[in-house]
């Protein structure tokens, strides 16, 4: 092979820390019996080649530290992040129970090392039933309780936990494409408030990640690698589908089959000369048990091909 023929380099992407979530494995809730059992998902992650994972659901997962602790440590498994849902658009009246909630998350995934907090706001629609559960469009007063709401929950969670929040734009949420992400954004005191950036939500709801990086780069602080299938997220936007039974359609699908490409994601993370976790998440509830594991083989494969 002579020079000119040479293979490009694959570029180094040394800033970005890959790892994958129960969410890859079809985990949506903390019990479900259509759910692989957490012991195998654990297993099947190390196996995968993955050493960074998410806690997923609250109780998905042993939620006493030693016992968590060990059944990482001797799969060489760390934890990067735990994640929470919030209805804080609904104003002070929810704090208190929003509280309990995060301290309980929050508490666990101090106890393992982890650094971040992934906050998902609640679902207008409902992910299983897709009954509408209140307007999808937020008021002024409500977006003014959402964006007060999480700079609270962002100090309080620093000061007592010392983790940092990364609010997840998703679909059927009331931070879902660009407007709403935007506004969110600017509303917002980055000081408090950081952004992780889920590519595949974020393209399901119209969105171009690259240029969200590349617009807000200094508001990153994690991502979550996903891809959608386009041509089943057309029938989806044209029937106005709930994100739930488009999940069961295959929206989500494996990459590098779908869209946004993620090798100019991952370059553009890369730029801002930041230390990222990229959390893989392929929405796959329900589906058969060995399904995940040789999905998840073969998304670590393709990753170091990208240089991650």
């Amino acid at each position: 092979m002579t020079a000119s023929q040479s293979p490009s380099p694959v570029p180094s992407l040394d800033r970005i820390r890959v790892g994958s979530a129960p969410d890859s494995w079809g985990v949506w809730f903390s019990d479900d019996d259509r759910q692989v059992p957490w012991q195998r998902f654990l297993d099947e992650v190390a196996q995968a080649g993955y050493s960074w994972i998410e806690l997923g659901p609250y109780g998905y997962l042993p939620t006493d530290p030693a016992r968590l602790a060990d059944e990482t440590d001797r799969r060489g498994l760390k934890v990067s992040a735990g994640t929470v849902f919030t209805s804080l658009h609904r104003g002070p009246a929810v704090w208190d129970a929003t509280w309990e909630h995060v301290s309980q998350v929050a508490e666990l995934t101090r106890a393992m090392g982890a650094g971040h907090l992934v906050v998902i706001p609640s679902f207008w629609r409902d992910d299983k039933t897709a009954e509408v559960l209140e307007s999808p469009v937020l008021d002024a007063g409500q977006w003014r309780d959402l964006t007060s709401g999480m700079e609270r929950l962002g100090r309080e969670v620093r000061e007592h936990y010392g983790l940092d929040i990364v609010v997840h734009p998703h679909a059927d949420t009331h931070i879902d494409g660009e407007a709403n992400v935007a506004r969110f954004l600017d509303g917002t005191d980055p000081d408090a408030v950081s952004l992780c950036l889920d590519t595949g939500h974020y393209a399901y709801c119209g969105g171009d990640s690259v240029k969200l990086i590349e617009t807000y780069g200094e508001r990153l602080g994690y991502l979550h690698l996903k891809q959608v299938d386009p041509e089943i997220l057309a029938d989806v936007v044209a029937n106005e589908i709930p994100f739930g039974p488009a999940v069961q359609r295959g929206v989500m699908c494996e990459p590098p089959r779908g869209v946004p490409e993620l090798e100019p994601v991952l370059a553009a993370a890369q730029s801002l000369g930041v230390d990222l976790f990229a959390i893989v998440e392929q929405d796959m509830y329900p589906c058969p048990p060995d399904q995940p594991y040789p999905i998840a083989e073969r998304t670590r494969r393709f990753l170091r091909s990208c240089g991650a």
